[in-house]
């Protein structure tokens, strides 16, 4: 029977490595593991997995280490297994492009459903995401204040702070909340830098 994937796993606790092992092996994936970071990439090279599930904080080279790496080399679509959540450690795991961010202690019917999800992202070609729950990113032409004040700094030469203020007090002076007042900025900018009809 051929295998549903092949994932390579890589934890340097070796209860957690053989809990992923053997769970992952049940539900009918091959499985490649390894203990730390030197080890997972050589078995990415040889091996060529499907997926890649990665500790973050390992001795030697980190998870993020070997993330860098098969995005870079081997085109690999990777996601994180950590105990830990900060601010930072999600900020990384966004920059780096990982399909989820599972957070231990590891419980197979939590990563059994992620591992699933990311091979269908992967089959699919659906870009990758952050993970589950993770605030998408706004849409940077979404915020018309935060655009505003870009016009008002070039167009006076002001810092960020004092061009905020001068919206404020056009705001108030025409009776307008702040956002409407930089949507009628912004209008009037569109309005004058669109060709002439000819």
């Amino acid at each position: 029977m051929s295998s549903k994937g092949k994932i390579l796993v890589v934890d340097d606790d070796r209860l957690v490595l053989a809990t992923l092992t053997h769970g992952l092996s049940a539900a009918g994936y091959a499985v490649v593991d390894a203990d730390n970071g030197d080890d997972a990439i050589l078995e990415a090279r040889t091996r060529r997995p499907d997926l890649a599930l990665l500790d973050i904080r390992m001795e030697g080279k980190s998870g993020f280490d070997v993330a860098a790496y098969l995005r870079e080399h081997g085109s690999v679509p990777f996601m994180f297994l950590s105990a830990f959540s900060d601010a930072a450690t999600v900020a990384q795991v966004r920059a780096l492009g990982a399909l989820d961010h599972l957070i231990k202690p590891v419980d197979m019917r939590q990563i059994l459903p992620a591992v699933e999800a990311a091979f269908k992202r992967i089959r699919g070609g659906v870009e990758p995401v952050a993970e589950v729950g993770a605030p998408r990113p706004r849409d940077p032409l979404s915020d018309p204040v935060a655009i505003a004040v870009g016009v008002v700094m070039h167009r006076h030469s002001l810092p960020r702070a004092v061009a905020l203020e001068r919206l404020r007090r056009l705001a108030t002076h025409h009776g307008r909340s702040l956002e409407a007042e930089c949507e009628q900025l912004l209008a009037a900018v569109e309005l004058l830098s669109a060709p002439a009809a000819p």
